[in-house]
């Protein structure tokens, strides 16, 4: 029993040894990432840096699993955990912690740990985002196409919002129309009071919350770089678009992605079966169509 005790100890040790919290500092406040490496010489083959949904984490189920299934693959990742305003972030967003995030801060934060892996020698890095995560990806890979760091760009059950998409889900989500508390937002902003809570409203995932007229509107303004589908034909470098047959979160992203699947650098999978966490053996077929391209 002793014996075994020993083993399995050391696998452990030996597993989370390739794991390694990384932090930051982002405007005044610590930000984290992990860091699973696939070798000790890990910087001269290519990185995924990876990123979380919508107020989740980088411990989350598909994000730990990946990183796993990478590790496995002898490829290194590095999940980030978007700050969202909170210092030293873990674990999901509390609802009942006053939003002061915008969507766009993400774009920053994508740039800070790119740099940082940069700096380590990093010379191929596979953007990689997941549901809200894979529009930011886009967004940012769309503007840094001359970044010779950015060899590929993985998106997994991407959100993609059409035109008057917004609204039409905020009503059906929340029973309530978005346009009123939209325009006081926005005319709190026009006044110089950005920084003003909005109270007891409906902001994202959180039912009665509260939010700051800037992080309202930078949410649900419109805006054409929510509609990843357009994105995508912005990116120079090759794109990986994973969807879920059984998706509802990211619903439709075959249909939506028909037209940029078209471009000779895009190619656009659906996995059968697969629902927006793709569990269990799903994440393998997600790592054979990322090691297959």
């Amino acid at each position: 029993m002793k014996i075994i005790s020993i083993l399995v100890c050391s696998f452990l040790l030996s597993v989370n040894s390739f794991a390694k919290e990384i932090t930051q500092d982002y405007k005044g406040i610590s930000t984290q990432a992990n860091l699973v490496t696939a070798s000790d010489n890990w910087q001269a083959s290519s990185v995924v840096l990876l990123l979380h949904g919508t107020i989740a984490h980088n411990k989350m189920e598909i994000i730990a699993a990946l990183q796993n299934a990478f590790k496995d693959n002898e490829i290194t990742s590095l999940a980030i955990n978007l700050s969202l305003g909170l210092n030293n972030r873990k674990g999901m967003y509390p609802c009942a912690t006053p939003h002061t995030h915008k969507h766009t801060d993400s774009l920053e934060e994508i740039d800070l740990w790119l740099n940082w892996l940069k700096k380590q020698g990093a010379k191929s890095v596979i953007l990689m985002g997941h549901s809200r995560g894979g529009n930011q990806i886009a967004w940012y890979a769309s503007e840094h196409n001359a970044d010779n760091a950015i060899t590929q760009v993985v998106l997994l059950a991407p959100g993609i919002v059409e035109p008057g998409e917004l609204a039409k889900e905020y009503n059906k989500k929340y029973k309530t129309p978005l346009k009123p508390i939209l325009d006081n937002a926005k005319s709190l902003i026009a006044a110089g009071k950005g920084k003003d809570m909005l109270k007891d409203i409906d902001f994202i995932y959180c039912a009665k919350t509260s939010a700051t007229a800037d992080a309202f509107v930078n949410y649900y303004q419109e805006n054409k770089n929510f509609n990843t589908a357009e994105l995508v034909k912005k990116i120079e470098k090759p794109v990986i678009v994973i969807a879920g047959s059984e998706d509802t979160v990211s619903a439709d992203v075959e249909d939506k992605m028909a037209e940029a699947a078209e471009l000779d650098n895009v190619k656009l999978h659906t996995i059968d079966g697969a629902d927006h966490f793709f569990r269990d053996l799903y994440i393998e077929e997600v790592l054979e169509i990322i090691m297959d391209n």
